[in-house]
């Protein structure tokens, strides 16, 4: 149904590097979670108060919280795609970012009224009234809220949205706690001398306060500076290499200003007896080939290296091979000699996995120099160690 509902009302639905068609996916979700949370509040507060239970009633302002969610969704990418300004050169995209930080501590917050709530509830315990039809009601809704997951996952999956992906956390949580509110009304029918309704509604609570604190987390490390997926490196990769003056790259390092506002810079190796002029309109089209299909602003350094001199090709590859030893994840470039009388010197950098500690990094350092030497005595390494971005 979601698919039908976005052909009908995004026309371009397929272009979501656009920011434009980003917008009214997120608007097209805003309006139907006010639209579902609206209905769903609406059932929950009348069955909640007719059978005397506050974990349903809870549960109702956990969906009136939840029209909150939708309307910062819509209007946090209103925001996000203003134009840079004088003050934001980079654009307005984190916005989103902050928006879905609101929205995980508004959720946490909704947790926590309901913990104190159903903790007072276990020590004044008050009988529910049990109703079929009513609670036939609840399982409709838990029905509706998968639905909203669903929707909200696939759209946040399809553009890349944090609001919608916490918006669709959000849901999932809701089916959890609204179930556990059914086996609470249920078990209080048949046990009910235990409060039932007030330990269901703290098991509730704790889930939601988790989906909320779950939330903050990736946000939070985006805003700091998350990795870019491997997918996505892989993908800027490609575009390099498939550019015939380039035969490598390194340094490749992503800032993510916020959906459809990523610059990326990397050191492209083009060989040091290339035409510069011939090689720098080549790193402009590839520039702007990332730019038409991955939406970033991509901005290429050229590293000259000698491809050419077999000498210092067996010597990279001799260095290369020691390091693979070590790790097979480890990649060395910049690579570069000084030829003297009695002393070479192989100076270079050498990539580890980010996390590596600085003890760690000298030791393979230390090990790799060792090992170089040990092949000819004339040979010394100059290595710099650097952590993957």
């Amino acid at each position: 149904m979601i698919k039908l509902l976005i052909k009908m009302f995004i026309p371009d639905f397929k272009n979501t590097e656009n920011s434009v068609v980003r917008e009214k996916y997120s608007v097209l979700s805003g309006v139907l979670g006010i639209f579902c949370n609206v209905l769903l509040f609406a059932i929950k507060i009348i069955i909640g108060f007719l059978i005397n239970s506050i974990a349903v009633i809870s549960d109702a302002f956990n969906n009136l919280a939840d029209i909150g969610t939708s309307l910062v969704s819509i209007v946090s990418v209103k925001l996000s795609n203003k134009h840079p300004d004088k003050d934001h050169p980079f654009g307005h995209g984190r916005v989103e970012y902050i928006a879905s930080l609101i929205v995980s501590f508004l959720i946490m917050l909704v947790g926590f009224e309901l913990l104190k709530t159903s903790f007072d509830k276990i020590i004044n315990p008050v009988a529910m009234k049990f109703d079929v039809i009513m609670t036939v009601f609840l399982a409709l809704s838990v029905l509706i809220k998968v639905w909203m997951f669903s929707y909200n996952s696939y759209m946040g999956k399809t553009i890349k949205s944090s609001i919608l992906k916490a918006t669709a956390q959000d849901s999932l949580s809701d089916c959890i706690s609204t179930a556990a509110v059914i086996v609470s009304i249920i078990l209080a029918h048949f046990f009910p001398s235990i409060p039932f309704d007030g330990i269901i509604g703290m098991i509730v609570s704790v889930i939601i306060m988790y989906a909320g604190f779950n939330i903050a987390k990736e946000v939070i490390n985006v805003l700091l500076g998350a990795p870019p997926e491997p997918e996505f490196i892989q993908k800027i990769t490609d575009i390099l290499m498939a550019n015939d003056e380039i035969i490598g790259v390194h340094d490749l390092i992503v800032h993510d200003y916020g959906p459809g506002r990523v610059i990326a810079s990397v050191h492209a190796e083009v060989s040091d007896k290339c035409d510069i002029v011939k090689a720098h309109e080549a790193i402009d089209a590839t520039e702007v080939r990332a730019e038409a299909e991955l939406g970033i602003i991509l901005v290429i350094h050229m590293d000259p290296v000698t491809t050419d001199n077999e000498f210092v090709n067996g010597l990279k590859a001799m260095a290369e091979g020691i390091v693979k030893e070590y790790n097979s994840e480890y990649t060395i470039h910049d690579f570069r000699i000084t030829d003297g009388e009695n002393r070479i010197n192989m100076i270079f950098d050498m990539t580890v996995p980010f996390g590596t500690d600085e003890k760690a990094r000298k030791a393979v350092a230390d090990a790799v120099a060792t090992k170089i030497h040990e092949t000819d005595e004339k040979y010394y390494a100059v290595i710099k160690v650097e952590g993957a971005y």
